[in-house]
């Protein structure tokens, strides 16, 4: 692993601790974290094939592993689709991806990226955050682990507008203050 790799895995442990756990934007997040049952994958792409075949590589190993050891993964693409739009397009490759692998209700795609902006939204608006990660990455769920988490907590589908409120109380200084960015971002008048 190189020094860069390190530091991609630090930078994204400290957002999943931070904000993801700590915020409680994901309430499933803490048991899996703590149990050591999520995979981080640094992906060394550095374009949009090299990344599918990467996805492919994890989606293999993510069934492959027995749901105790390994139960999600978080594919990060530090070297590929800054642009928020590019991301947002390999969506979709990876969507027929898991239709053409069979994996349409096995496993599902959540979406992490810097620049990350919902539909209607301007670019600043805080609740954008709830899916802001230091860099962008392709969190593989497996739908039957989200079908438990779901039955185990009440009113899951209230999470999202909980999240939005959490991140307009938290506001952008707030967020700023948890320092979860890429390393060597941080604003040096700070």
């Amino acid at each position: 692993m190189t020094a860069a790799d390190t530091t991609v895995l630090n930078d994204m442990r400290r957002w999943l601790e931070r904000a993801v756990i700590g915020l409680n934007l994901c309430p499933f997040a803490k048991a899996v974290h703590t149990k050591g049952q999520i995979h981080y994958a640094v992906s060394q792409a550095t374009d949009t094939e090299a990344l599918r075949q990467d996805l492919v590589y994890e989606l293999k190993e993510l069934l492959a592993q027995d749901p105790s050891a390994r139960d999600t993964t978080l594919l990060i693409a530090p070297q590929v689709l800054a642009d928020f739009l590019d991301y947002n397009d390999f969506l979709d490759v990876a969507d027929r991806l898991l239709r053409k692998m069979k994996l349409d209700g096995v496993v599902q795609i959540a979406s992490f990226h810097p620049q990350f902006q919902f539909g209607g939204t301007d670019a600043d608006d805080i609740t954008n955050y709830t899916n802001r990660a230091p860099y962008p990455c392709l969190h593989l769920l497996r739908e039957a682990s989200i079908d438990r988490a779901v039955a185990a907590f009440p009113e899951a589908e209230a999470i999202f507008e909980r999240n939005m409120q959490t991140l307009e109380t938290l506001g952008q200084g707030g967020w700023d203050a948890l320092g979860v960015g890429k390393s060597g971002d941080e604003d040096p008048q700070k």
